[in-house]
């Protein structure tokens, strides 16, 4: 490099270092920036079971007493006669105020300024509840709260009654009524007796981790008469459905008995003493005792060939379900709408109501069996047999099976074969 070039390049090295210093001893230091205090969190606004805001309401819970209308109860909140008037009028055709109860509670959310009455919330059943707004719009709509399912089991021994045996053990009693429905084409549950064993597993239905309902049975043991009868609910693509053990349905061409859950009082006997003629006189039909009202159910698919009075039978329904059985039901209150001769009913249906019409001392229903013309004791009678599960869900219902068994518990251990058909189910 030429001696000019290099007297230029430290010429210029040395004017750049002090302009560079004379930069860094002008520029003035910052302070250090702290960074803003935190702001406070806006509280999380909250809602209650209905949907309202909390503490956005004064609210009041008020206890509806016997024979308190409508009327009385919102003027006790400064609601004006004519605003209530409005209110049940366009409530009628969601949900009339004349199904109100006493003993309930009707919840109040009232203005903080004029604690006026603004909504109000009246809740029929655990789930469903109704919301009144007087808003100028003055509108009512019915909402239900969201439910939860929790499977539970339970089992225990019957001392005096299957209700009393569930209560004692904290469970809800419809789960007996529940029982009877699975059980109805094998068990006659006015039957039970003492000793007889129960293990269950179900559903109970849930809000807020408080139970307020049974849902459906997912499995069940039950001991009669030294004999255990098992059910497990399946689902399949032409519904859901109870089977035994083997796989075969437990839905039978007819029920035990034409009432759910009450007490039989007087069975088949071709020697009974007539309590009303005080003779002896062939009592060819089994008595169920029930409060009059209770409904009477079509115990299999048939058609209705007579329904009418005689001074015997009283209000009766006699129904022929094919060329070899037919079924009576005497001493009804009343028939249920649109029961006549020639009309259809299925398994169930609900064709009159318990009374005491005829010769009868209290509310019943004598039940009737003819087989091939002949009146038979029905709680003798082997019935047809059950139909088992569709091939194509076999092994899907004997997983399912072989889940639920275990959690069934108890003493005795089904035995079967495989695929193997049920026999007719032993007279109880």
């Amino acid at each position: 490099m030429p001696a000019r070039t290099r007297l230029l390049v430290a010429v210029a090295s040395v004017v750049l270092a002090v302009s560079t210093g004379l930069l860094l001893t002008r520029t003035p230091t910052r302070p250090e920036e702290t960074p803003p205090p935190p702001q406070p969190a806006e509280p999380a606004v909250t809602y209650d079971a209905f949907g309202f805001e909390t503490g956005a309401y004064d609210v009041v819970e008020h206890r509806i007493r016997r024979n308190q209308t409508f009327s009385d109860i919102l003027a006790e909140h400064n609601v004006p006669p004519g605003q209530v008037f409005r209110l049940a009028r366009s409530a009628e055709d969601v949900f009339s105020v004349r199904r109100i109860q006493a003993g309930k509670t009707l919840r109040i959310y009232r203005d903080d300024s004029l604690q006026a009455a603004r909504y109000l919330v009246y809740q029929p059943d655990p789930i469903t509840y109704v919301v009144f707004s007087l808003d100028d719009s003055l509108n009512v709509r019915i909402g239900e709260r969201p439910v939860h399912t929790v499977r539970r089991s339970v089992e225990g021994v019957i001392t005096r009654s299957l209700y009393e045996a569930l209560a004692e053990q904290g469970v809800n009693p419809l789960l007996a009524v529940r029982l009877s429905e699975v059980y109805a084409w094998q068990i006659d549950f006015f039957r039970i007796q003492p000793g007889d064993g129960f293990s269950i597993v179900y559903e109970e239905q849930v809000i807020d981790d408080e139970p307020v309902g049974i849902g459906s049975i997912v499995a069940a043991r039950f001991s009669h008469f030294g004999q255990d009868f098992y059910a497990f609910r399946f689902e399949r693509e032409e519904g859901t459905d109870y089977f035994d053990e083997q796989g075969n349905s437990l839905r039978k061409a007819f029920l035990k008995a034409p009432l759910e859950y009450y007490r039989l009082t007087s069975r088949y006997n071709p020697n009974r003493f007539h309590p009303v003629l005080k003779r002896r006189r062939a009592h060819l039909g089994t008595d169920y005792a029930a409060p009059t009202g209770t409904p009477i159910r079509a115990t299999g698919d048939g058609v209705v060939i007579e329904a009418g009075y005689t001074r015997g039978n009283g209000n009766y329904v006699k129904i022929r379900h094919n060329g070899t059985y037919t079924t009576g039901y005497l001493h009804m209150s009343r028939f249920a709408r649109g029961i006549q001769r020639g009309t259809r009913v299925r398994q169930g249906d609900v064709i009159g109501y318990v009374g005491s019409t005829g010769l009868a001392t209290g509310p019943h229903v004598c039940y009737r069996f003819w087989k091939n013309g002949v009146q038979v004791d029905p709680l003798r009678e082997k019935m047809p047999p059950s139909r088992p599960i569709e091939e194509q869900y076999r092994a899907a219902f004997e997983a399912e099976r072989d889940h639920l068994l275990p959690l069934l518990g108890g003493a005795h251990t089904p035995q079967y074969a495989l695929g193997t058909p049920a026999t007719d189910d032993a007279v109880l």
